[in-house]
């Protein structure tokens, strides 16, 4: 049995692979990577799945694109260098980013997972995460905190008290413990404003 898909629920012209990444996201983030079919991605964007495998070729390499996807979306939406240059500012709207948008961050943590079990997949995930690490020693550096390690610290931080909002919900929760690591690094080196 064909199914056709209603011209009001497909995505509009040159919105396509950007439609088909966000249906990636959110069938992984729903339900975990095995459920992450060319069929499952091609219904949640409301495309033919021939499409899927159209712009993407296979499913590692729709995975990997996706993951650089959210990659860019979270550093857009949350980003870790404050403008200010102010520790005060450190990571400011970042329970708002996982509450308007929890299933990016519950994709990545699906992949994190899922990369322990297959080896191949590791390298994209690394590549993730050294981005975000990245974001953590340009984010210190901006408000005055030299030390790499410092920034990966802080990155590691809020990568856990994230994951814990994404499991357990709690946007309040979140913004009290960022604005707890926000004083101990006061504390620590001194807000350079």
């Amino acid at each position: 049995m064909t199914h056709t898909i209603a011209a009001k629920d497909r995505p509009g012209y040159g919105k396509g692979r950007e439609a088909l990444l966000d249906a990636a996201i959110h069938v992984v983030a729903q339900g975990g990577l095995r459920n992450l079919t060319y069929r499952a991605v091609a219904a949640q964007a409301g495309v033919t799945h021939g499409l899927v495998a159209h712009h993407f070729g296979s499913r590692d390499a729709l995975l990997e694109e996706a993951l650089h996807y959210c990659l860019q979306r979270s550093l857009d939406t949350a980003p870790m260098e404050p403008a200010s240059g102010s520790l005060e500012d450190l990571a400011a709207g970042l329970a708002q980013m996982v509450t308007r948008d929890p299933d990016v961050q519950a994709f990545e943590f699906e992949l994190v997972l899922e990369s322990r079990r297959r080896p191949e997949i590791r390298p994209i995930v690394e590549e993730l995460y050294e981005g975000y690490r990245e974001a953590g020693r340009r984010g210190a550096a901006a408000v005055g905190i030299t030390d790499p390690d410092v920034g990966e610290l802080i990155f590691a931080a809020l990568d856990g008290i994230v994951f814990q909002q994404v499991a357990f919900g709690g946007e309040e929760r979140t913004e009290r413990l960022v604005q707890s690591l926000r004083r101990i690094l006061i504390a620590q080196f001194g807000d350079k404003q």
